[in-house]
């Protein structure tokens, strides 16, 4: 990381965060929602006196704080890069939040897919997916692909829905609202599936 680059601070640390948190986050995810179905424990929950919105918020609230632990456990990294240089601190401390905020899009959209089933496996897999598309789409290899053909709005729109294409922009420092706009719009997003299904199983 910060070794081979001869320079301190977390880029490449944080440049890896995308596609871990493909695999990690989901395998948090997949048993929200599945594990409840499975063992029949959803009906009793349901019938609780409690909104299915508290249940949904209370669960991703946990979820998304355990993401946030392990996150923070990263710290020493920060440590150590002082140690060895100048870091620009602002920057650090916008790849961190950009970082968690990213973990909660990705945990919000394995929540609502986890809700949907009651294998595991297949929760898992499906969100995997569906946020491998939400990061694929600022690769510059899709996005050389869309140049060659299609007009410049377009290529835009398949960026501004990536992970990466938001995520990049806070690693430079520049805690761009527009950017923790799309993923707390993408958690509320994932939030509202959520409860609309476990409504849905409700009545």
């Amino acid at each position: 990381g910060f070794f081979g680059a001869a320079k301190a601070d977390l880029t490449v640390f944080f440049g890896f965060h995308p596609w871990l948190y493909l695999f990690l986050i989901p395998a948090i995810a997949m048993r929200l929602w599945a594990e409840e179905r499975k063992t029949g424990t959803l009906e009793l929950l349901l019938t609780l006196p409690v909104p299915v919105w508290a249940s949904v918020l209370g669960k991703f609230l946990a979820a998304w704080a355990f993401a946030g632990v392990a996150l923070a456990l990263t710290f020493p990294m920060w440590i150590t890069v002082s140690y060895l240089g100048w870091p620009d601190h602002g920057v650090i401390f916008a790849g961190y939040i950009g970082s968690w905020l990213m973990a909660g899009a990705y945990l919000a959209i394995g929540s609502a897919v986890s809700s949907l089933t009651n294998n595991q496996v297949i929760a898992f897999v499906i969100t995997v997916v569906t946020c491998f598309l939400f990061t694929i789409a600022g690769h510059a290899l899709v996005l050389d692909f869309f140049r060659g053909w299609a007009p410049l709005w377009l290529v835009n729109t398949v960026s501004g829905f990536s992970f990466l294409t938001h995520f990049d922009g806070l690693l430079k420092g520049v805690v761009d609202l527009r950017s923790v706009v799309f993923f707390l719009s993408l958690i509320a997003l994932g939030l509202y599936l959520n409860i609309i299904i476990l409504d849905q199983k409700r009545a």
